[in-house]
């Protein structure tokens, strides 16, 4: 079959760890510069790289120093107990003087311009929240920020920022002290030319879009760091995929990836994490109904049926063939 052209691979950068900061429970910090001494490219709130930390061991991690200096970029990284491999080598492995290769800033998480933003943070989910709140202030727009955790040590960065900006805007609620986040209170009432933009687990996601079900359309914006759990009606038999580009039609396996199978039979994918979190592989949906398995479109994208991430997607049950823009 005629095969795709040649995509290009993101641009690998290399760096050299200028400084490890462990600035919670758990949690380190990483300061990153480039080894040839030059600035990285330019990024905006929201953004995140890739690490590669190992052969075919490549995280994501959200940026969380400021887009204004591009001399170096901050990662946090949570120490995950059944890690399966990065944050583990992150915190055992790495210190200052280590060479990391890491890729060009990517954005699926960006901010919007509004008048007035609700920041949503748990755990780990404080990073990409933190450029976005820097933003905020810079253009003088009126913002809050909610940001619960398990208890205040383990809450990387609460205490810069409640000193930066104070209490008022900056509002902690650890769990083990005050009980979890009142979202409800937070977000029962629905509020005219505010954007809200949430990042942390999974159900407080999943419960944050359900109250914003009375928002505006595209007032909620949230980025999962991990992909959503498949429930019991999840559809596991093999189906078709068409290559409308090349023609080709390949079948993809009840225990195979979508990703898998092209590549296998010569199409190029752009890929990066392979895992649903990166958004490298999304693809155009020529036709066909997908069952979508990722952590990075939004509902708005899913409900469109335009797009999907190959590398976790399948087709939906009772759905034969996708036809997809390969």
């Amino acid at each position: 079959m005629t095969t795709t052209a040649p995509v290009m691979a993101p641009a690998i950068i290399d760096t050299t760890v200028h400084a490890v900061e462990h600035v919670a429970e758990g949690v380190v910090s990483l300061v990153l510069r480039r080894a040839d001494g030059r600035d990285f490219p330019a990024w905006g709130p929201g953004a995140h790289i890739d690490v590669h930390l190992g052969e075919d061991l490549v995280r994501q991690y959200s940026l969380c120093s400021a887009p204004s200096d591009l001399s170096t970029l901050r990662i946090g990284v949570l120490r995950v107990p059944d890690s399966r491999g990065g944050s583990k080598h992150v915190h055992q492995e790495l210190a200052v003087g280590s060479s990391l290769a890491v890729s060009a800033p990517r954005n699926n998480f960006p901010l919007a311009d509004s008048r007035k933003y609700l920041f949503l943070a748990g755990g780990i989910g404080i990073t990409p929240i933190i450029p976005m709140i820097e933003a905020a202030e810079a253009a003088g727009r009126e913002w809050t920020l909610h940001y619960g955790g398990r208890s205040r040590s383990t809450m990387a960065f609460a205490d810069a920022l409640v000193a930066r900006y104070g209490e008022e805007r900056v509002r902690i609620l650890a769990e083990d002290t005050e009980g979890r986040m009142d979202l409800q209170g937070i977000l029962g009432m629905p509020r005219a030319h505010m954007q809200v933009y949430a990042c942390g687990p999974g159900g407080m996601l999943s419960a944050v879009e359900d109250f914003c079900m009375g928002w505006p359309p595209g007032a909620l914006h949230t980025e999962r760091f991990v992909a959503d759990a498949l429930g019991a009606g999840a559809n596991s038999e093999p189906f078709e995929v068409e290559l409308a580009r090349t023609g080709g039609t390949v079948t993809v396996d009840t225990n195979q990836t979508i990703l898998e199978a092209v590549e296998q039979v010569g199409a190029r994918v752009l890929s990066s994490c392979r895992a649903g979190l990166c958004g490298t592989c999304e693809t155009r949906i020529v036709s066909g109904e997908p069952e979508h398995r990722d952590a990075v479109l939004t509902r708005e994208d899913k409900e469109s049926g335009e797009i999907m991430l190959v590398c976790v997607s399948r087709a939906a049950a009772g759905c034969s063939r996708l036809v997809l823009d390969l």
